[in-house]
């Protein structure tokens, strides 16, 4: 099987700060990715190169077999890459509702309804257990429910690959539990890439880890295999034997 996302040589330099640094990286179609490492590792910066936000200052990204290095994130978006922000960027003065009703109108092409784009904002709010609160402004939602209401717009964006980073933020137990199942649904359909610190999400959602440390790949693995990794205990659990 071909990989869907791949990067080479990709680097990215701020000033002195070599925040990226030479990453090789294949995700497969279907797969959910697990990006971990401390904080400063360079996991957003990285996720960030993927999506187009930032031009790298060295290397190449790949996308479906073609090169996407030089092109912007809204192209990127309209070939199948949707990004959900570390930090909440939604409408605050819109509506639930409106938010996603953006995403969606630039799904449907010529086809923009109201009926159209009623089944697709729904349908993401439904997904995202948000349907009850479609006309709440997005400002006066939970942080939590914020976050969410990110992931529905992504979706909305009928993705090929979704970029989720720190989704779990935010979010009570029992809205975790509910992610982890929405999240195995989008699998189904879609590829995910998501940066999490909550390790325990991490191991029961992830097909495979990467664990980035000081801008890069310090280990590859199931989660099994990153579990009982010196390296990886050493540098971010803080549990080496």
């Amino acid at each position: 099987m071909t990989p869907l996302l791949i990067t080479k040589g990709l680097s990215r330099s701020f000033g002195g700060l070599r925040a990226v640094d030479n990453v090789d990286f294949a995700l497969m179609p279907g797969e959910i990715r697990a990006l971990i490492g401390p904080n400063g590792a360079g996991k957003t910066t990285f996720v960030s190169l993927v999506s187009g936000r930032i031009q790298p200052s060295s290397g190449a990204v790949v996308f479906d077999g073609a090169d996407v290095t030089g092109l912007p994130a809204y192209v990127r978006v309209r070939r199948g890459i949707a990004y959900t922000f570390q930090i909440t960027s939604v409408f605050a003065n819109l509506s639930a509702y409106d938010n996603v009703a953006l995403p969606v109108q630039r799904t449907l092409s010529d086809n923009r309804s109201k009926g159209a784009v009623r089944d697709g904002v729904m349908t993401a709010l439904e997904r995202t257990g948000l349907a009850e609160r479609a006309r709440t402004p997005a400002g006066q939602l939970s942080y939590g429910h914020q976050r969410l209401l990110e992931v529905a717009m992504g979706l909305a964006l009928k993705p090929r690959l979704l970029i989720l980073d720190e989704p779990t933020q935010g979010l009570a137990d029992s809205e975790i539990d509910n992610f982890i199942t929405l999240v195995r649904e989008i699998a189904e359909n879609a590829t995910v890439l998501l940066i999490e610190h909550n390790m325990p999400v991490v191991m029961q959602l992830a097909d495979r880890i990467t664990v980035f440390n000081a801008g890069k790949i310090l280990a590859e693995g199931t989660p099994e295999q990153i579990r009982e990794n010196a390296a990886v205990q050493e540098a971010y659990l803080g549990t080496a034997p």
